[in-house]
């Protein structure tokens, strides 16, 4: 009812424009977009870092490999996004510029943290400016640094948080309460594979194919990105199905 009562006198209009009760509109709409998104997920295992994401392939006549979840930003770092993927495009080629600039400038690998901090402040930006809109993604940023595996999130309003593992879009509450209940920080990248796609298929449900799943790792010791084939996940996804009847 309140919400209601903001829109009516406008106060969802502009970015710059807080409600009474400190709340800024547009920025809550851009989280729900998000939340809109298909699942997307990370998790930070004892041998590296995983993203898996589903596709959300609706009409039968798209060609899978046509629709990207997953970016590669460095050679040890990788992105994942769940809402308006075009968003996610433009802050993913600023990140992959960052980190190719820093790569020419000091000739090291950048660090995970700098490059979320630099699209962080992008859209912290895009919520204080009038004349933007919020960005209506929130990003996963992957990357195994000089001192090991690192996962960070990153929403809207522009704000981070690192975590062992997480999920945002479609059904992030009942994820969220399987990783509580089943992460383990000494599982391994295939274990950390399982848990991720049987989190997708709890939202999702048993017409999931491996088709719909996108996933890639990167790996403590060689510190590479590595996109999973098709084959890898179809082994896993017949295995979880099996044991689910």
């Amino acid at each position: 009812m309140q919400q209601m009562q903001h829109q009516l006198m406008g106060y969802d209009r502009a970015i710059t424009m807080f409600s009474p009760d400190g709340r800024l509109l547009q920025v809550e709409y851009a989280k729900k977009t998000v939340r809109q998104g298909s699942t997307t997920i990370g998790i930070v295992c004892k041998d590296g870092v995983l993203l898996i994401a589903d596709k959300r392939i609706v009409d039968k006549l798209i060609i899978p490999e046509s629709v990207e979840k997953l970016f590669q930003i460095d050679d040890h770092i990788s992105s994942a996004a769940s809402g308006i993927l075009s968003d996610a495009r433009v802050l993913v080629e600023r990140a992959q510029v960052k980190a190719q600039q820093h790569r020419v400038t000091y000739n090291s690998p950048i660090d995970t943290i700098a490059v979320v901090k630099d699209i962080c402040a992008l859209k912290q930006v895009c919520t204080q400016s009038g004349g933007l809109r919020p960005f209506g993604v929130s990003l996963l940023v992957a990357g195994v640094d000089t001192d090991g595996p690192k996962l960070f999130e990153t929403d809207p309003t522009g704000i981070y948080f690192q975590f062992k593992a997480t999920v945002i879009g479609e059904g992030e509450p009942e994820v969220e309460e399987l990783l509580s209940k089943e992460y383990n920080e000494n599982m391994n990248l295939q274990d950390g594979l399982r848990l991720g796609i049987k989190a997708i298929l709890s939202v999702v449900g048993k017409e999931l194919s491996a088709e719909r799943i996108e996933a890639a790792q990167i790996t403590t010791k060689e510190r590479k990105y590595q996109p999973l084939s098709k084959d890898k996940i179809e082994v896993v996804l017949k295995e979880i199905k099996k044991t689910l009847k």
